[in-house]
C-alpha cells in the first residue's frame, strides 16, 4: 500500500462524511485512521499501519474479520441472488436461518421476524408487544412499558423511548412515548443490594400499573451503552418471574450481549430464562452484514392470526429485511460456532481476560472495572474511587487516542473505556491488547 494516502482520504471524508455519535467539529481536527482492510482481529489503514480491533468493530465481529467459511458462504450466495424481498415471499436462506435460530434460542421461542438492525429488532419487539395486547384484550388500555435507568435499546424513536440515557435520549423526549423506569440494577459499592433494590421497585411498579403495561424490556446480564453495567446471577430470572406473575410480556434485548458475548450463546441462558420476545443483532452475521431478528413465542404470534379483513397482521417490514447475503453470512457464522467449538473455548479466554482486567483495579485513575464474559468497562476517574474528570477533558477519548498511537482501536463510552474483542482473539493478541491499554492509560492520565 502506498504511503501517505490517509491525509488525502481524511480530507475527502471531512468534506462530506457525517459520522454517527461524533462531534464533527472535533473529528475534523483529528488524524483518524482510514481502515482499508481487515483480517482476523487486525485492521489496516490506508498507510499500512496495523491495529488490533479491540472492540470487535462495535461489538459485532464475533469470529474476527474475513473468516474463510463466512467469506465463502457470501460468495456462494452472491452467485445466486443478492437480494429478494421477504414481503409475501421467502428464500432458502431465510428459512434455514429461522430454523437454526429456533434450535438454539431459549426453548419456547418459535417465530422469527427478520429486520436490518439492532434498533429495528427492539422496535419490532415493542410494536409486537403493544399490538399483541390490543388484539388479545382490546378492552384493556395496555400502552406502557417498564424499562431500567441506564437502558439503551437503539436509535429509532420507539427504541429511544425505551432508552434511559439522558445524554443520548433527552433531546428527543417530545417525540417519545412515555415509559416507567425501574432503577438501574448496578451499584458499584453494593452489587447484590443494588440488584435487590431494583427488583423490589420493579415489583412495586408492575403491581401498581399492571393493567396499563404491555411488558418489561431489559438488556439481560449487562447494560452495554450505560458503561458495561453487569447484573448478578438470578436477576434476569426474577424479572421473568415478576412478568409471569403479573401476566406481562418480557422483552430481552440481546443485540449487544447475544452470540457468546457473556460466555453463553445467549445472555438469558445464564439464568435459564425464556423471554416472550428476544431481540438479536450485531453478532448475528458475525459482523459481516446488517441483519437482526426478533423472535417470539407462539402466544405472541397467534395474537396476529385472523381473517384478512380484520387487519390484525403486523404492519412492519423494511426492503432489505432478511437479505439473502446477510442470511448466508448468519448461517455460516452459526456453523463456525459449531465447527470451531467457540463456546467451549470461551472459559479459557474469559479467564485470561479477567486476569488482565484485575491489574487495572489498582490503577490510581481507575474507579471501577466491570465485566461479564468478553465485555468490560474500565471507568477512569480523576481521583480514586469517585471523583470524575471534568467532561471537557474527554479523558476516555484521550485514552483511546493513546491506544491508536500504539496500534489498538477502542471506543469509549464517556470516560469508560470499553474492551470487547472478538470471541476468537488469540491469547497472545489479547495480552498485547492489554499491554497497549496499560501503556495508554498511563500516558493519558499522567498529567
Amino acid at each position: 500500500m502506498k504511503k501517505d494516502l490517509s491525509p488525502a482520504l481524511r480530507a475527502r471524508a471531512r468534506a462530506h462524511l457525517w459520522q454517527p455519535f461524533t462531534q464533527m467539529q472535533d473529528w475534523e481536527q483529528e488524524d483518524f485512521p482510514v481502515i482499508v482492510s481487515a483480517r482476523g482481529t487486525e485492521l489496516k489503514d490506508a498507510d499500512g499501519k496495523r491495529f488490533i480491533d479491540g472492540n470487535a468493530s462495535l461489538w459485532c465481529s464475533v469470529h474476527g474479520h474475513r473468516h474463510p467459511a463466512i467469506d465463502r458462504a457470501v460468495r456462494r450466495q452472491l452467485g445466486k441472488a443478492a437480494h429478494t424481498t421477504l414481503l409475501g415471499l421467502a428464500h432458502p436462506g431465510a428459512i434455514e436461518l429461522a430454523e437454526r435460530l429456533v434450535g438454539i434460542v431459549p426453548a419456547g421461542l418459535t417465530r422469527v421476524f427478520l429486520s436490518d438492525s439492532g434498533s429495528e429488532a427492539t422496535e419490532v419487539a415493542l410494536k409486537l408487544a403493544f399490538q399483541c395486547w390490543r388484539q388479545m384484550r382490546p378492552s384493556e388500555n395496555r400502552h406502557k412499558f417498564v424499562t431500567f435507568s441506564g437502558a439503551y435499546h437503539g436509535d429509532t424513536l420507539g427504541a429511544v423511548s425505551a432508552g434511559a440515557i439522558d445524554l443520548f435520549h433527552s433531546l428527543y423526549r417530545p417525540l417519545l412515548f412515555p415509559t416507567i423506569q425501574a432503577p438501574c440494577p448496578y451499584d458499584a459499592r453494593d452489587p447484590q443490594g443494588g440488584a435487590a433494590r431494583s427488583l423490589t421497585e420493579l415489583d412495586r411498579i408492575v403491581r401498581t400499573h399492571a393493567r396499563e403495561l404491555c411488558g418489561v424490556i431489559l438488556e439481560p446480564v449487562v447494560q452495554g451503552a450505560a458503561g458495561i453495567l453487569p447484573q448478578p446471577d438470578g436477576f434476569v430470572r426474577r424479572v421473568r418471574e415478576i412478568c409471569t406473575e403479573n401476566d406481562l410480556l418480557m422483552i430481552a434485548d440481546e443485540v449487544a450481549v447475544g452470540f457468546g458475548r457473556t460466555g453463553t450463546m445467549f445472555a438469558c441462558d445464564r439464568d435459564g430464562v425464556t423471554p416472550d420476545l428476544l431481540a438479536l443483532g450485531k453478532g448475528l452475521t458475525g459482523g459481516y452484514l446488517p441483519l437482526s431478528a426478533t423472535i417470539a413465542t407462539d402466544r405472541v404470534y397467534e395474537a396476529f392470526l385472523a381473517p384478512w379483513h380484520e387487519m390484525k397482521h403486523f404492519f412492519h417490514g423494511h426492503t432489505f429485511a432478511g437479505n439473502p447475503l446477510a442470511c448466508a453470512a448468519a448461517i455460516a457464522s452459526l456453523d463456525v460456532f459449531d465447527s470451531e467449538k467457540t463456546l467451549k473455548k470461551l472459559p479459557a479466554r474469559i479467564a485470561l481476560f479477567e486476569k488482565r482486567l484485575d491489574r487495572f483495579r489498582e490503577h490510581p485513575h481507575v474507579g471501577d472495572v466491570r465485566s461479564r464474559g468478553l465485555m468490560a468497562g474500565i471507568e477512569l476517574v480523576r481521583e480514586n474511587p469517585s471523583t470524575p474528570y471534568p467532561p471537557e477533558m474527554r479523558m476516555g477519548h484521550r485514552a483511546i487516542l493513546e491506544c491508536r498511537r500504539r496500534g489498538l482501536i477502542l471506543r469509549p463510552l464517556g470516560d469508560v473505556v470499553v474492551v470487547m474483542p472478538a470471541l476468537s482473539m488469540a491469547p497472545r493478541v489479547m495480552e498485547r491488547m492489554f499491554d497497549i491499554l496499560e501503556e495508554s492509560l498511563a500516558a493519558a492520565t499522567r498529567e
